[in-house]
């Protein structure tokens, strides 16, 4: 087999790979985020919750990163079909949707992390910091930094007939590089996550020697471990992908193998989509890690929405009664 019909192989395979993981992803985030938003929004215990909330804005965050920059991506590295080549509005346009969203939701993971310690911490003074409306300061004020910190980008993407839609400014170039890949979107969010993660554990596991009140001990236990999973996922899918851009951005080859290419392409694909599974798994690890947010979950979903159902049900019909259809299995008080 020569060469080339390798390489082609070799992208064949890349091709598909996107595709296939890309609708996994899509479809499977869209879903999990809009069932995380629905459970820290019904049940009553979340309502008020600073770090609750921190995990519904991720939420709206993250789907608006799969639902625009990324379907963006399947059309471009699975169908080959790449708008940004052909539309200079959207070439500029693109990478500042990409890059605000993007930190802005690596900013929410900091602050939920940030939160769950002072929420957990032994000082009052720690605690009263963590409130809803510093929340949404902090959300609002991150949303509108990285909004203007990406409109740097409108003057810097151009369309050329030798690369297409990208950078032609190196000293920019080597910001993107080492500025936003391997500080904003790698060491910074990383650093800040893990260690308040880590403290805020600690925190909970001192708090059974305190006199608190059970359901806000096993709520702060629930919440903290959720955290501490979802950056721990975060901090996996994000490092290959960081690492493999960094090589791509600045990495300088003399290697004109086609195979070597195809190569590069296909890891570059399969870091993209770890990269991508952070923003589409949240939902399914607090599934995994937590017992009783299964529970919550079992409660909203099954009955609550089918309390819902069968209540219009019988308005309808007209037959049966109200007992028939479903009793909360869980108290709401107890979840």
């Amino acid at each position: 087999m020569s060469s080339l019909s390798t390489a082609q192989l070799i992208l064949n395979a890349s091709s598909q790979l996107t595709i296939y993981v890309s609708f996994i992803i899509l479809f499977s985030g869209i879903f999990g985020h809009i069932a995380n938003i629905f459970v820290f929004s019904r049940l009553k215990i979340f309502r008020g919750n600073p770090s609750a909330f921190y995990l519904i804005a991720e939420s709206i965050a993250d789907i608006l990163e799969l639902m625009i920059p990324f379907t963006s991506r399947i059309a471009i590295s699975g169908f080959n079909n790449d708008l940004t080549q052909r539309s200079l509005v959207w070439c500029k346009l693109r990478p500042l949707v990409l890059q605000s969203i993007t930190l802005v939701s690596l900013s929410i993971v900091c602050f939920s992390s940030i939160d769950q310690y002072l929420t957990t911490s032994y000082y009052p003074f720690l605690k009263q910091i963590s409130t809803i409306k510093l929340a949404k300061i902090l959300i609002t004020i991150s949303t509108i930094f990285w909004t203007l910190h990406g409109t740097s980008v409108l003057f810097m993407f151009r369309i050329q007939s030798t690369y297409g839609c990208n950078i032609y400014n190196q000293n920019f170039s080597n910001y993107v590089t080492y500025g936003y890949y391997v500080i904003f979107t790698g060491v910074l969010p990383i650093t800040i996550s893990t260690f308040f993660s880590v403290l805020a554990y600690r925190n909970v596991r001192r708090i059974v020697r305190r006199q608190m009140i059970i359901r806000r001990r096993k709520l702060d236990q629930q919440l903290t471990a959720m955290i501490l999973v979802r950056v721990g996922f975060f901090v996996i899918m994000t490092i290959p992908y960081l690492l493999q851009r960094i090589y791509a951005l600045s990495a300088i080859t003399n290697d004109s193998s086609v195979i070597s290419q195809a190569i590069v392409q296909l890891i570059g694909n399969i870091t993209l989509a770890l990269f991508y599974f952070n923003y589409a798994g949240s939902f399914y690890l607090f599934l995994i890690s937590s017992t009783r947010f299964r529970r919550q979950v079992k409660h909203v979903f099954i009955n609550k929405c089918w309390k819902v159902c069968c209540k219009k049900r019988l308005r309808q019909n007209q037959v049966g009664t109200l007992t028939q259809c479903s009793a909360s299995e869980y108290d709401l008080q107890s979840i």
